[in-house]
């Protein structure tokens, strides 16, 4: 007699928030190339001619800000949304999106808010 075992859904569910949360801090990393990257790495002590070219991607922060946010979004309905999209009919459940992940969705917020905190502060500060 064969034993049914119960079916489990697909791990491609935290493999997908994992891609979604690394879209995310790349795209957070690249809005803040013009403006916070540049102070973060003098701050480090890294110099060079090539820090003041970042700047040339000003223009195209909007885009990468806009990606980002809905690359965050996707992520945090995927690690945080309604836990019975994780479960199978059978009520076999997978786990959740690890630590690092979780992580990394919050760090790529972080960077993103601060992108766009630095469009919206500066302007008042000078």
């Amino acid at each position: 007699m064969a034993v049914a075992r119960p079916s489990s859904p697909p791990a491609s569910a935290s493999e997908t928030t994992g891609w979604l949360a690394a879209g995310g801090l790349l795209g957070g990393v690249l809005a803040s190339t013009c403006c916070i990257l540049p102070l973060a790495l003098l701050t480090l002590g890294v110099s060079g001619a090539w820090i003041g070219r970042l700047t040339a991607l000003a223009p195209y922060q909007p885009i990468f800000l806009a990606g980002a946010m809905v690359l965050l979004g996707l992520g945090f309905w995927r690690a945080y949304g309604p836990p019975a999209r994780r479960c199978a009919v059978d009520g076999a459940c997978a786990r959740g999106p690890s630590l690092t992940t979780r992580a990394g969705l919050w760090l790529a917020t972080l960077l993103v808010g601060a992108a766009l905190a630095v469009d919206l502060l500066v302007p008042l500060l000078v």
